[in-house]
């Protein structure tokens, strides 16, 4: 579904000036980390901060090029391995991007199509059924939506699309068997 490319944004989740506490080594040869997740295709990743104040939330440039604030991304981490504040700040982390990027949200609601002969990409939204899958595709088709506040207003039974979509992300990056990925990569 979605293909793989490298983030050039990312959201600060947790900061760890003095490293992993459970890493082995002496304290002197540890270097500061910094837990994020990707603005684009929401990937967890480690990075390692330049001497640079940084805050939980702050929205940093990792992509190509001199980097202001981060010297280097180290890894990318699964789920298991965030922090319990990254874990904490990851929901209100990922329901900013999508308020940050909800025209290419909506524009999923707008484009969304089979992926097999029963299956839908509206299906993978947590909370639709084919009733409401079908509500979403005549409404589509009359006019394409503009915003989350025009599907809400125009499919009563969907009180706030935007909710929909952090629930799939959340359950694609904690679940990395899932079969079918709209808004991550694996």
């Amino acid at each position: 579904m979605k293909e793989e490319k490298k983030e050039i944004n990312a959201v600060v989740l947790d900061i760890l000036p003095k490293g992993y506490p459970d890493d082995p080594r002496p304290m002197y040869k540890r270097e500061p980390v910094v837990q994020a997740v990707g603005v684009e295709q929401f990937k967890l990743l480690e990075l390692v901060p330049k001497n640079q104040p940084l805050d939980i939330g702050e929205v940093v440039y990792i992509g190509g090029g001199e980097r202001p604030k981060i010297e280097r991304v180290k890894r990318r981490l699964r789920y298991e391995e965030l922090t319990h504040s990254a874990v904490q700040e990851l929901t209100f982390a990922i329901e900013r991007i999508v308020k940050d990027r909800e025209k290419d949200f909506v524009d999923f609601y707008n484009r969304a199509i089979s992926i097999t002969p029963k299956m839908h990409m509206l299906h993978l939204l947590p909370g639709i059924g084919k009733k409401l899958m079908w509500e979403i595709i005549e409404e589509r088709e009359k006019k394409q939506f503009e915003d989350f506040a025009d599907i809400t207003q125009r499919i009563k039974t969907i009180p706030h699309p935007n909710r929909m979509i952090l629930n799939r992300v959340l359950e694609e990056i904690k679940n990395p068997d899932v079969k079918y990925r709209l808004f991550t990569t694996r």
